[in-house]
């Protein structure tokens, strides 16, 4: 999963797959989701995001993910 924010246009893009989006869907003013060929969901795009989220934290609790440090 990634996260890109992007200030020139004031979006945040939350990937949730490595596969190319090829539908999406407005689900409320500004959230639009991306889907793949399969109809499953690779993306979410928020548009005017600082005034959507708190940009200035990102916080993740108990996730089952592997340490890559070595």
């Amino acid at each position: 999963m990634k996260f890109n924010y992007y200030p020139e246009t004031d979006s945040l893009y939350i990937s949730l797959s490595e596969k190319t989006s090829i539908d999406s869907q407005e689900i409320a003013p500004n959230i639009i989701l991306d889907f793949d060929t399969e109809g499953k969901l690779v993306g979410i795009d928020i548009d005017q995001a600082s005034q959507i989220v708190d940009l200035t934290r990102l916080e993740t609790e108990s996730l089952p993910i592997k340490s890559t440090i070595k």
